[in-house]
């Protein structure tokens, strides 16, 4: 399974843990249902900014949206990595610094 299917997967399942419907849900993200579906089923990836939101709504760490096991990584990670922090704006390097320290409690 790919990591856009158990990131959804794994969206769905918190979701629902905590009673939301899809339209209660996505109605307070500010999304569209059609969206939160797209994202639960893997279709696509959510932003930065809509995780955020979603975890900030369900009261739970950034990081738990990622706790699945199976995840493919690049050979050049490091790189991989540098890119994806490079390319952000400062609001969504702020998110990743958050879900980073989240993920491993760095002071």
């Amino acid at each position: 399974m790919d990591n856009k299917k158990l990131l959804g997967k794994r969206i769905k399942e918190i979701r629902k843990s905590f009673g939301y419907t899809q339209e209660k849900f996505s109605e307070l993200v500010g999304i569209e249902t059609s969206s939160l579906s797209g994202i639960e089923s893997g279709r696509f990836f959510p932003s930065l900014h809509v995780l955020d939101k979603m975890s900030k709504i369900l009261d739970v760490q950034l990081v738990e949206f990622f706790k699945f096991f199976t995840v493919d990584l690049p050979e050049n990670l490091d790189e991989e990595i540098s890119s994806i922090v490079k390319n952000q704006n400062d609001s969504n390097k702020q998110i990743i610094y958050k879900l980073l320290k989240s993920a491993f409690s760095l002071k």
